[in-house]
Formats: C-alpha cells, structure tokens, sequence
C-alpha cells in the first residue's frame, strides 16, 4: 500500500485559527492571518478541540494519492461521502494480468494461499477470453474485489476527523486501517497541533463505543493517562 499526501491548504493551522478568530473579532481575515503568531494559533487551536468546536476545520483541505489497495478497500472508503474521489476505471482500463491484494490471514495459511492465487488466475484467464467476446465494460464484471485499484480523495479537516475516529480503531477491517494509520501520519506532519488528538474514541477521550464487540483498550489508555 502506498499512500501519500499530495496536496494540502498552505498553512492549515494559520487557516483555522484565523476562521475561528474571525468570529469574534472586528478585523477581516486576511489582517488576522498575517498577523497571528505562533503562540496565538496554538492557544486558539487548543481551545477549539478541547470545546469539540470542529467547523473552522472545514476549511482545510488534505489530498492523498492512494495505490496498492482492493476493491473491498475503495468500497469501504468512498462511504465517507463528505470527501472527493477519483479512482482508476476498469472501464477504460485493461486489467488483464490485474494485480491483487493478499489478506494476511490467507498469506499466513499456505493451503490457502494456493487456492487463492488459483482462483485469481483463472480470474485472469477467464477475463481475458471473455474481453475478446464481449466489452470491456461487460468483462469486468469478472474481476474479484481483491482486484488493485488507485485512487485520488480530498477531505476536509473535519471529515478526516470522523474518518480517523472509526477506521483507526481496531475493530475496523484491517486494510482501511492500515491505510486511515498511514493517512493520519502524513497529515499530522504538516498539522501536528490539528492532528494531535485525531483517532478512536479510546485514544482521543479514553471511552469505547462498540459496547461488547470493545477490544478492551479504553480502559488502559484512560488508567495510563490517570497514572
């Protein structure tokens, strides 16, 4: 899985804390964003999540370039709707000899690895004969959720924050979480302050929402934080 941040708003946390200054001062905001300081945006910034105050965040916007990942991941993603999506067409695209993903759990088992590299293949094969027969539109229907994609997506702050609160979390599919872990390291390097407290609920307020499906973190996280 590559992942990488390819686009952002040029200084986000100035942005946001001039967005949210701006509702209660006189001046404009161009005047507010030249002059801040560093000292200011921090104390602004602090205030805002700590009073869970997240609509100057939409004003941020973070872009990603996202390749070496399944269907079963596109699918889970673009789920998150407040966010724009460009994704590779297997319309247009050949995806003769496609790539695949491999889950763990079947690479770790040899017996089931076998089979599976079996299935792609014959996958591959079937969908070459039949690309010779029909559209290529018609063909894809063939190919397998494991099938590798690419894609483009932008988010706003705000909806990064929802996105990292639930795929960041252990429970989620292990994919879509090793993407929104590597997703949440990238923009935590251009918005350290934004980002610092960005993830589950486990993390971010030391309680726990999936009830028994829980991993059972909160309660270390929140006896760490109390020690």
């Amino acid at each position: 899985m590559q992942v990488e941040l390819i686009s952002h708003t040029p200084e986000p946390e100035r942005l946001v804390a001039a967005a949210a200054r701006l509702c209660y001062s006189p001046r404009g905001a161009s005047r507010l964003l030249a002059a801040m300081d560093r000292e200011e945006i921090e104390r602004l910034l602090r205030l805002l999540l700590s009073l869970g105050h997240e609509s100057p965040l939409e004003h941020i916007t973070f872009t990603f370039a996202i390749e070496g990942v399944s269907r079963v991941l596109s699918h889970q993603l673009v789920r998150h709707r407040i966010a724009s999506y460009s994704q590779k067409s297997q319309r247009y695209v050949n995806e003769d000899n496609f790539t695949y993903i491999i889950p763990p759990s079947i690479a770790a088992v040899p017996e089931a690895l076998a089979r599976y590299q079996e299935c792609m293949r014959a996958l591959q094969k079937a969908y070459h004969e039949i690309q010779e027969l029909v559209p290529r539109e018609d063909a894809r229907y063939l190919l397998p959720n494991a099938c590798e994609t690419k894609l483009v997506c932008t988010f706003n702050a705000r909806s990064l924050f929802n996105f990292f609160r639930l795929r960041c979390c252990n429970r989620a599919q292990w994919e879509i979480r090793e993407l929104a872990l590597k997703m949440r390291d990238q923009v935590r390097k251009v918005a350290p302050l934004i980002f610092s407290h960005a993830g589950p609920t486990c993390e971010t307020e030391g309680v726990c929402h999936e009830g028994a499906q829980s991993c059972g973190r909160a309660p270390v996280v929140r006896a760490r934080e109390e020690s």
